[in-house]
């Protein structure tokens, strides 16, 4: 990050600078440049005023310019009086050169050249053309000054203006490397501190000092190492649960085998059906810890609870009749699999332990995104001193039935991992056992905004 941060300042400080000099350089040459041609102009006039022809026909000057520079030789200050025809009337510090006369070229208005005429010595030349009383001849007159000066006071301005931005250039360098070194100075902290957990040194980030741009981070990030410590402890909970419960199975199979009992074979199924719905008891909740994740799964609570209906009704030979009513428009926000895990478990343990008739009931609470499934059962119901115990593991009050006593407690888990809530109280209708289960409910069956 510091390095794109710094990078990114020198990109731009760099253009920032080239254009800012290039711009500055124009100005800058650019004034002496006009302030050089002005002076420069100002012998043209005075030229003008004082140029009359002689009793020859040619020009000359009743006031001769009065710069001394003008007659001294190469003083690199000269004026030229040309005309198409005619010999050229100069100063005499041009001595044994001519300023260049391009007949052809028009200067009725100022004209302004560089030449290089002259060996060693560039000059700057400014005309305009003039009409002599008496003379039908247009004449040129121009004055001339060598530029080495200039050029000199140019190239000075240009160093020092180069050199003055490339020490702005560096100290604003200078000022963004500091700001990347403060600046991120926090987010290095961070970076200690992630070493420190991880080398086992703290288990948290420090939240003390934090600036509040990065103080949301700091929280996120002690938020996900809670979640991920409970998520440890939780998957240590279950590995334990999960061994312990297939501990006893497996003494039990232990013992048979050692005194060769001649029920061995029926502990064996008995036995293994336990240890099998133990581990599909642990995957299921795997499972759905393993999705919760999907924030886009959806389920249709109706036709889940149709099809789970026509299945248990199979299973136990139009002994149980189930009926669904309620809102038929609920859809759970999370795969179908663990809502079918969750109410299968509950409409079988209704089924099973019922005296015959089920009721099914969807209730949705838009407002809070949430709704109730509630599975009623026209058994013996349960004391409520003894409601506590259904949720432990492997617990059933009923032992006439064939079972493992975990349906509950699958259901359960699966519906805290997506938020929910089991509850059981009494039916009012049936006069058995009602579990309520509360679930999140999908945007599909929530209000529009």
């Amino acid at each position: 990050m510091s390095r794109r941060i710094l990078f990114l300042a020198a990109a731009w400080i760099l253009l920032l600078l080239v254009l800012g000099g290039i711009g500055l350089d124009r100005v800058l040459t650019g004034t002496i440049q006009r302030n050089f041609d002005t002076q420069l102009a100002l012998t043209l006039p005075a030229m003008l005023a004082a140029a009359e022809l002689d009793p020859f026909g040619e020009v000359r000057f009743n006031r001769p310019p009065v710069d001394p520079r003008f007659n001294e030789p190469y003083s690199g200050l000269y004026w030229q009086v040309s005309a198409q025809g005619r010999m050229p009337f100069r100063s005499r510090s041009l001595w044994d050169r001519e300023l260049p006369f391009h007949a052809a070229a028009s200067c009725v208005d100022m004209c302004v050249s560089r030449s290089l005429a002259f060996q060693n010595e560039p000059v700057r030349i400014i005309e305009r053309d003039g009409i002599i009383p008496g003379s039908p001849v247009v004449w040129r007159f121009a004055v001339a000054q060598s530029t080495t000066m200039i050029d000199a006071q140019i190239a000075d301005v240009r160093k020092t203006l180069w050199v003055s931005l490339a020490a702005l250039g560096a100290g604003l360098f200078a000022l963004a490397m500091m700001q990347a070194s403060f600046g991120l100075f926090p987010l290095r902290r961070m970076s200690a501190a992630m070493a420190d957990i991880r080398a086992g040194r703290a288990t948290r980030a420090p939240v003390d000092d934090v600036p509040p741009e990065i103080a949301p981070l700091v929280e996120e990030l002690n938020a996900l190492l809670d979640h991920n410590e409970r998520s440890a402890e939780a998957a240590r909970m279950h590995a334990g649960n999960l061994a312990h419960a297939l501990k006893t199975p497996m003494s039990v199979l232990v013992n048979e085998a050692a005194v060769n009992s001649p029920e061995l074979a029926e502990a064996v199924t008995r036995e293994l059906t336990t240890m099998r719905r133990h581990i599909d008891h642990h995957l299921a909740r795997a499972r759905a810890a393993g999705r919760r994740t999907d924030a886009t799964a959806r389920t249709d609570v109706r036709a889940s609870l149709e099809r789970l209906r026509r299945a248990i009704e199979r299973i136990h030979a139009d002994e149980v009749t189930i009926d669904i009513a309620g809102d038929s428009q609920v859809y759970f926000r999370g795969e179908q699999q663990d809502f079918e895990e969750i109410a299968g478990n509950l409409i079988d343990n209704a089924a099973k332990y019922g005296g015959g008739r089920v009721f099914v009931t969807v209730e949705a609470d838009r407002q809070a995104g949430m709704f109730r499934l509630l599975v009623e059962d026209d058994g013996k119901g349960i004391a409520e001193s003894e409601r506590a115990r259904l949720f432990e593991r492997g617990v059933r009050l009923d032992s006439g039935k064939p079972g493992t006593g975990l349906g509950l407690a699958i259901a359960r888990d699966v519906a805290e991992i997506y938020g929910g809530t089991v509850a059981l109280a009494s039916s009012e209708d049936l006069g058995g056992l009602m579990v309520m289960v509360r679930l999140p409910m999908s945007a599909s069956g929530l209000p529009a905004a």
